[in-house]
């Protein structure tokens, strides 16, 4: 005899209770799956502070197109740029996955870190927000792009690494989730190693220069946040 659509809804019980314990019709219970916790799971972006900013022309950027690709043509001398009010839009835009907005913001946060120097670690309070917004929206795209952005930051000037210890617990935990993730952005994960869009690869990465960067507190701050890292300068 079949089973009726009620038996059956009698025989699944919520997985981890006490009804999961005791016998159904028929002797039988099936659990029910857990719930999909969704720690992967991309977030949807928000508009960004960067585009509206950029929509209305306030960056003295062009694009430019040459023969290695596009580039960003400034139209200041970015030393001469105001790194408290620039360099924290540009990495709001972080978030930003679509054309021509990622491109700006990404090559921009590059180009001003790349020129910098002294103007970065005052601004370092200023960019903790916007770098846990891009990692928080879990889209591999724009965590690559990210981590990235996060190894050449701590290399930018003198002292910005350890500057940014303090702000672990905010940037970390993102990382902590996807460390062991061979998830990649692009073409699949044939083309992610020599791409460098390797989840997993990056992450390590930029923990090591966190480590290597960040004084003698940043491994064990790093550790307390990614319990399974290994130290890259102890072993």
């Amino acid at each position: 005899m079949m089973a009726t659509c009620h038996d059956i809804r009698d025989h699944t019980k919520q997985g981890f209770t006490i009804q999961a314990y005791q016998k159904g019709k028929g002797g039988k219970v099936t659990p029910e799956k857990p719930p999909n916790s969704g720690a992967f799971k991309a977030r949807v972006a928000k508009p960004t502070a960067f585009r509206k900013f950029y929509e209305r022309g306030d960056f003295p950027i062009a694009l430019e197109h040459d023969t290695k690709g596009n580039k960003i043509a400034w139209k200041v001398e970015i030393e001469k740029l105001d790194y408290h009010h620039y360099l924290p839009l540009y990495f709001d835009g972080l978030c930003e996955t679509t054309h021509p907005y990622e491109f700006f913001a990404r090559q921009g946060v590059h180009d001003m870190l790349e020129h910098g120097s002294s103007k970065i670690l005052p601004v370092i309070p200023q960019l903790i927000i916007p770098i846990k917004n891009a990692l928080n929206m879990r889209n591999i795209q724009v965590l690559c792009t990210t981590l990235k952005v996060l190894q050449h930051l701590v290399v930018s000037a003198e002292m910005v690494g350890e500057a940014l210890v303090p702000y672990y617990r905010q940037i970390l935990p993102i990382l902590n989730i996807f460390k062991n993730s061979n998830l990649n952005s692009g073409d699949g994960i044939d083309y992610s190693q020599q791409k460098r869009e390797n989840i997993g690869d990056l992450i390590q990465e930029t923990l090591e220069a966190f480590e290597r960067h960040g004084g003698e507190d940043a491994f064990i701050n790093i550790k307390y946040m990614v319990p399974t890292y290994e130290s890259c300068m102890l072993n």
